[in-house]
């Protein structure tokens, strides 16, 4: 298993599917796994830190099981079986429970417990992003962030 952080969250054109970008920890190896969108927003709520004023689901699952004595400890995404990610969340018992690798990852950024990938996964399917294009898009994602339309407008003469 391979340790992982959450590198971001883009969109794929044409079919505009939300796409989770997973970096394998010391390298440029991400791991894309297609997700929805009301997965990739509350992903995205949790990147940027924002708590809402009561639970969100993936805080009453962490809420029930502290209630039961059990904490997240690690979730594991386990395979890859017909273009679907399969995922656990490892609780401090040793206890495993399936999900879906988004929800997995958003327990994990939710609970700051690692996530790990299996090794066939990454050798499957990670692609290598070199820092220099990882810091290009990130600087033309700032631009869309604070462009408008009004700015490609010509101006009247």
């Amino acid at each position: 298993m391979k340790r992982a952080e959450v590198s971001g969250i883009r969109v794929e054109l044409p079919t505009t599917s939300p796409v989770l970008l997973l970096r394998i920890e010391g390298g440029v190896t991400h791991v894309p796994i297609w997700i929805g969108s009301p997965e990739a927003s509350m992903i995205a709520l949790f990147a940027e830190g924002v708590d809402s004023p009561r639970p969100l689901t993936h805080d009453l699952v962490l809420d029930v099981a502290g209630a039961a004595g059990r904490s997240l400890e690690r979730v594991e995404i386990t395979a890859l079986r017909d273009d679907v990610y399969e995922a656990s969340l490892v609780f401090d018992d040793g206890g495993r429970v399936d999900s879906r690798a988004s929800d997995a990852v958003a327990l994990a950024m939710r609970a700051s417990v690692d996530i790990l990938i299996a090794d066939a996964i990454v050798d499957e399917v990670g692609v290598q992003v070199a820092d220099e294009q990882e810091e290009e898009v990130e600087k033309f994602r700032e631009f869309l962030d604070h462009v408008s339309a009004e700015d490609f407008e010509e101006p009247e003469e």
